[in-house]
Parts: C-alpha cells; structure tokens; sequence
C-alpha cells in the first residue's frame, strides 16, 4: 500500500524581473505555499498555491492555516490510491481555499501518477506532448507596452496578452492600437480587462477596438466576476469572442455561465478551480457545450504552472495556455519539471510532475 506519510509545507518569495500590473493589482515577486507530500515508499509529491488575495481570497497565512491544520489530518495516513475519496474530502472540509486546495490535490495527482509510471499529461489523457504559451503584457504606458511588446516578440512569442481596465476606456483603446502598430498583424492579441470595464462601457470599446480593425482573438473578463448578465450582454452584442476568467471557479459556476450562453471561451485556473480534480470536471462540462478552454495561472513558479501544463497537455478542448509567470521571475526555483524553449513547453520523461526538487525556499513553516 501506497501510504502518505507527511506533508510539509515551506513559504517561498521570489522577486520579478519588472512589475506585474493589471486592473486589479500590481505584484513585484512571487510569494507562495510549497507543499511537499511523502509516501512510505519515499515518494514525493510537489504543489503550490500563491496568494492572491484580490481574486481568490487567499493570503500565505490562510493558505498554511489550512493545509496544516484542516488537509494535514485528513491526508496522512491514508491510502494514495484512494485519491478520489482524499480529493472528495479535501474539497468538502472546507468552505473557500480554492488555492490551497490546488496545493494540495496537485502534489497527490504527483504521486498518483508517479505510482502509475506516467507523466501527469499521460495519465490523465496525454493529448498531446508540448504545448504554447502566450505572453502577457502588463498595464502601462501605451508606449511602454508597445516597447514591452516588440521585445517579447523579438523572444519568440506569437501571442500576447494584453492587460487593460486600469485607466479610461480611451487609454485602453490607445494601447491596444499603439501595441498592434508596433508588433504587425501576424502576432495575435488577447485583452484582459480583469473585471475593469462597465458592461455599456465594455461593448462600447470592444467595438471601437473591432472598427478600428485591431484584430483581436479574445477579449478575457471584461465586466465584474459576479455580473452574468452583464458578461452575457457583452458577449451578445460583440463579435469578438468573450472568455469568462473570475466568473468561472467551481463547475457550477461554470455550468450557469455556459447554460445562459454567457461568454464563448473559459479560462480554466487551478488556484480558482481548487486544482485538477474540479478543474477536469470544468473542462468536460464546457466540452459538452461546445465551449473551448484557455488554462491559465496566476503569478507562481514552475512548481503550480508545470501542474497546469500536464492538465492543458492532456485534453483536446484545452486549447490555449497562458504560462508565462515562471518566465517573469528573476530566480528559478525548481528543479525539473515542465521546461520552456521560447514560447514552447515541453515535459519531461520522468512519472508524475517531474520535479526533483525546489530550492530557495525561505523556510519550512509547518508539517
């Protein structure tokens, strides 16, 4: 039998190579929950979950609260192969904590997968092998983005997203155009207004943005996370495709932006989802519907973004990514896992995550 014997948590910071700047928040380094799930053959398990208090609620206190004191108890001990009766009674022991949730079901997935001999992607589909990230352009100075622009294109990406809803609805408009003029017509553009337009003000500029002829792919959470009705008036009345980001973090939730035909495209977050357990429920949901999925992460290290990757890898209605954040750190902290080649990332033979270790953590903060 396949026991968990510990779990052990330790708290990680890392700065950024440049400030992360959107509608909602600006971030200057990486600060995160690592946890690290043993087995009694000596297998280990990794996961992560960041604060991001402004979208999930969650802070690094809350986020070690919980795994010590409410997942710990519930997890060692039992038998790994059970994973669906562990993963059940993470996600009911608890109300919230979607992050360290994820946390948590990512590192048993880990072992899950490591017992099995398979990569991750492989055990939960394998789809396909490598995957594509986009990369994001933060909230600035339209001239400022645009110069942020040539130069991740001058590194290989052919699709940016675009951070606006910080400023007036005419700024926006001005990056977008100043961002498309210096990058040409061949990179392909996704806005994020992360819940920073009014829904009249929304269609108002989507449409500007349409006449003007900016070419643009998505346009991700354009009103507030709790408007349905509003991010389905949008997406009526545009034709640029709508993805729905905050609005979507449990299946039922999903399930009533979907059934009201609310937006066109789900972006799918293992911190909002509480990890792959209900994030795969998401995915199929949306499939059913017809309804394509982007996964994506918040600011994290290669330790929750390779856990999203193999999610991303292994089905077929995934089909776009944005997995830039572990690009934006000044130090890498992990040892194995997902690697980038560009915009390209690809997986390594190793059973489970692949990652061997991660290192500069400040401190073990509790087990």
């Amino acid at each position: 039998m396949n026991i968990i014997q510990s779990v052990e948590v330790m708290r990680q910071s890392t700065p950024l190579k440049k400030p992360f700047k959107t509608a909602l928040r600006t971030v200057y380094r990486t600060e995160s929950i690592i946890v690290r799930i043993q087995t009694n053959d000596g297998r280990i398990g990794w996961g992560e979950a960041p604060a991001t208090i402004v979208i999930t609620g969650d802070s690094l206190d809350s986020i070690h609260s919980a795994i010590v004191h409410t997942f710990s108890p519930l997890l060692i001990g039992k038998n790994l192969l059970a994973y669906e009766r562990i993963l059940q009674e993470i996600h009911q022991s608890m109300i919230g904590s979607s992050s360290a949730k994820a946390a948590v079901d990512m590192a048993v997935y880990d072992l899950v997968s490591q017992y099995c001999g398979l990569p991750l992607y492989q055990f939960l589909g394998g789809y396909k092998d490598q995957i594509e990230t986009d990369f994001t352009v933060s909230v600035n100075s339209p001239k400022e983005m645009g110069e942020d622009a040539i130069r991740y294109v001058q590194e290989g990406f052919n699709v940016l997203k675009i951070k606006v809803g910080k400023d007036n609805l005419q700024e926006d408009i001005e990056r977008i155009k100043e961002i498309r003029s210096c990058i040409g017509s061949s990179v392909k553009i996704r806005v994020d207004a992360n819940q920073g337009w009014q829904v009249k003000d929304a269609i108002r500029t989507i449409r500007r943005m349409e006449d003007l002829g900016l070419d643009i792919e998505l346009v991700e959470q354009p009103v507030k996370a709790c408007d349905i009705e509003g991010l389905k008036m949008v997406t009526d009345n545009v034709e640029t495709p709508i993805m729905a980001d905050e609005s979507v973090f449990s299946p039922i939730q999903a399930f009533e932006v979907l059934k009201n035909r609310a937006a066109d495209l789900i972006n799918i977050k293992l911190m909002k989802s509480g990890g792959i357990y209900k994030a795969q429920i998401i995915n199929h949901i949306a499939e059913e519907f017809g309804v394509e999925c982007m996964v994506g992460s918040m600011i994290e290290s290669r330790v929750a973004v390779t856990a999203a990757a193999h999610l991303a890898a292994s089905k077929k209605n995934i089909t776009r990514c944005d997995f830039d954040a572990p690009l934006m750190m000044l130090h890498d902290i992990v040892v194995g896992g997902v690697q980038y080649d560009g915009r390209v990332m690809t997986f390594p033979k190793a059973a489970g995550l692949g990652i061997l270790d991660v290192v500069h953590s400040q401190s073990a903060v509790g087990s």
